[in-house]
């Protein structure tokens, strides 16, 4: 097995999630850190307290409609829940102290949502700004309680930390050398020194100084890029499960911990639903060979999962099965499509226009009939799309919509060339009286999806589970 334990002095980037900083969870993250200490340098990237940055888009949209009547109800919530985690932590001693730091942050956030108000008008923009406010106020308020505690921290913006972005805000891309070259001059002398940044996660900043976001679960990203960008040996991210796992163990009891997942196995997974990581966590690391470590910051001592370059086989086939709800089924079909130049081409051009990506596609060899699947929250417009283009123009017959469905995705670098993997699972399926309605095959042969009826979802993961004695060691 991959081991990926250095000896000597380690450069470390850990990134805690929302459900980590909640409660007392400084203090747990402050027991983390110093055992690394002093012999390792340590970055510590943090999100928002989990429901926080729901909260502050909710507020920002409220806000755009001319509601500021409630504007300080909920900011009077967020101060008291930043307050608590002072408490918790740190002890009663150290809230009034804090209280002048979060009532800082509060002010910024007033300034922002009254002009939202007055204009009426809620831009990207704005909408990002608010969005980060969860990560910034976990990165200057914990940086506090980590003093308090005995630690030589400092909180820093993910803007102030030199994360440079592109400007597609709510879901911007982390522009690597500008970020490599920013990031190592703020934060360089502050490891130097003994000291521990503290960042916000999900944030950065484009060239001009603007503020971004970088899609939710973005703090990943931001720990693997920094990871990158200072060359160091490992990355941590600390969630509250054992790793990454073979199911999700809601639905599956005997989920079991994966000890090690390739780059591309992990990749695959993070797209398909496995939302331990950010799909774009591991474009930074992949080409440095930097491992992740995936573990629990409330079993610290447990079962945890490595991602690293190797793509290692071992006895198991399959390594995981995923699901994704929340999408739809559009069938389009009609017998002019059959032999027609360009049609499908034509078809996914109108799709995206709407802004919407398609997740599987499915041909009949026949060409006269094609299925995608889109998420179900943008299946109105697409409809409404095709219909208009296409299908009162007479080159479509019908435009069909399955909403109750769900999509299982199956993943592990050993079914690429293995033989009879694919009979394995729809036969598991099957056992268990389960309709399959469409399959798609990714290139790599690293995974296979199939869809289901939404009410067979979770029956047809653990099959699958079944099947492949996933639950076993």
């Amino acid at each position: 097995m991959y081991t990926g334990i250095l000896m000597g002095t380690m450069r470390i980037v850990m990134k805690f999630g929302g459900t980590s900083v909640a409660g007392d969870g400084f203090r747990r993250i402050h027991d983390i850190i110093s055992r690394q200490l002093p012999e390792n340098d340590v970055v510590v990237v943090v999100s928002a307290v989990k429901g926080i940055t729901d909260g502050l888009i909710d507020l920002a949209h409220k806000a755009k409609g001319g509601d500021g009547d409630h504007v300080n109800e909920p900011l009077d919530k967020l101060e008291e829940t930043y307050l608590k985690l002072v408490e918790m932590s740190a002890g009663r001693d150290h809230v009034n102290e804090a209280y002048g730091l979060i009532s800082k942050l509060r002010r910024d956030l007033e300034r922002i949502l009254y002009g939202i108000i007055y204009l009426g008008e809620l831009t990207p923009r704005s909408l990002d700004y608010m969005a980060s406010y969860g990560e910034v106020m976990s990165a200057k308020v914990g940086s506090l309680i980590l003093r308090k505690l005995g630690l030589e921290a400092i909180g820093l913006t993910g803007k102030e930390a030199g994360i440079v972005t592109d400007d597609n805000f709510g879901d911007a891309r982390i522009l690597m050398n500008a970020t490599r070259y920013n990031s190592r001059r703020v934060l360089e002398p502050l490891l130097s020194e003994g000291r521990i940044p503290v960042i916000a996660g999900y944030m950065g900043a484009t060239q001009e100084g603007v503020v971004t976001t970088l899609g939710r679960g973005g703090s990943d990203y931001t720990a693997t890029a920094l990871g990158a960008a200072l060359d160091a040996d490992q990355v941590w991210i600390w969630s509250d499960v054992d790793g990454i796992m073979t199911a999700d163990p809601k639905m599956v009891p005997n989920a079991r911990t994966i000890p090690e997942l390739s780059y591309r196995e992990a990749a695959e997974l993070a797209v398909l639903g496995a939302r331990v990581l950010h799909p774009r966590a591991l474009e930074p690391v992949w080409d440095s060979g930097i491992p992740i470590y995936v573990r629990n910051t409330f079993n610290p001592g447990g079962p945890y999962t490595i991602v690293h370059e190797k793509e290692e086989i071992g006895k198991k086939i399959v390594k995981a099965t995923s699901l994704i709800r929340e999408v739809s089924v559009v069938t389009v079909y009609g017998p002019s499509m059959v032999g027609a130049s360009g049609m499908a081409a034509r078809l996914f051009k109108i799709v995206a226009d709407t802004g919407t990506n398609v997740m599987m596609i499915s041909q009949s060899i026949s060409e006269s009939n094609i299925s995608f699947v889109v998420k179900r929250s943008l299946v109105d417009r697409v409809y409404a799309a095709i219909e208009k283009e296409l299908m009162l123009k007479g080159f479509l017959r019908t435009v069909e919509v399955d909403e109750d469905v769900a999509v299982v995705s199956v993943v592990g670098a050993g079914m690429k060339g293995t033989p009879g993997v694919s009979a394995k699972i729809f036969g598991a399926v099957a056992e268990r009286g389960i309709n399959v309605v469409m399959v798609a095959q990714g290139s790599s042969e690293m995974n296979i999806s199939f869809v289901v009826k939404g009410e067979d979802a979770e029956e047809a993961v653990r099959a699958v589970h079944d099947a492949f004695k996933l639950g076993e060691p």
